[in-house]
């Protein structure tokens, strides 16, 4: 397949995942041992496609982990900020990538790997940049910081085909906002599946904070 087709092929596969999963924890793990039965919980009301962001030691083991051990989860990296992530998150058999920005060195690294990433963007600049390699859908974040629904309507106008998933202060509260904007395809959030449920292994209160995000997210 030709670079350029075989390019939309994989921006086809990250609209096609983040449309078919308008809610998707964003998570953070400080210990392997949570890895496995954190994406269970997760599943289990729900949602199955989650970021793990290279944040933290843990991080890649715990990928490893609910790749091999939780057949039914959709699992891409977060916070992939360079090649060599890239890199990384090709070899552990991560099925996306997203970025908290756009540069043109990781796009050109995004370019050959067999993997789409979601570019993240928070500015005009960073999504004509973005746009110039072809992409169309991207992470807007901070998305509160930067503006936030506002922003997101009055990009609608000049950049009619992007699509965005929105992530950084987003919580139950303004949720519902976001996903009524005609350019939204899905939103990120932590708190589905915060540090200290985490830490404290509240698994069952992770289930239900995700049945809830569900519940929302279909009407």
């Amino acid at each position: 397949m030709q670079q350029k087709n075989y390019s939309k092929f994989k921006e086809l596969l990250v609209r096609d995942l983040l449309s078919g999963s308008p809610i998707i924890p964003v998570i953070t793990l400080d210990r392997v041992s949570d890895a496995v039965p954190l994406a269970e919980a997760l599943l289990a009301g729900g949602l199955n496609v989650l970021e793990i962001t290279l944040r933290t030691k843990a991080a890649i083991e715990g990928m490893k982990e609910i790749i091999r051990r939780v057949p039914g989860a959709i699992v891409g990296s977060g916070t992939v900020c360079n090649a060599e992530q890239i890199a990384l998150s090709e070899d552990i058999g991560c099925q996306f990538m997203v970025s908290p920005g756009t540069t043109e060195g990781l796009l050109e690294a995004a370019r050959g790997c067999s993997i789409p990433l979601l570019p993240g963007v928070s500015s005009v600049s960073e999504l004509m940049r973005g746009l110039d390699y072809g992409y169309s859908e991207f992470k807007f974040f901070p998305a509160e910081a930067s503006g936030g629904v506002n922003m997101l309507k009055s990009i609608a106008g000049p950049f009619a085909d992007a699509r965005f998933c929105a992530t950084g202060g987003i919580g139950l509260h303004n949720v519902a906002d976001y996903l009524a904007l005609d350019n939204i395809l899905s939103v990120g959030g932590s708190w589905i599946a915060a540090a200290s449920l985490i830490r404290e292994k509240r698994w069952a209160e992770i289930e239900k904070l995700a049945k809830e995000a569900v519940e929302l997210a279909a009407k």
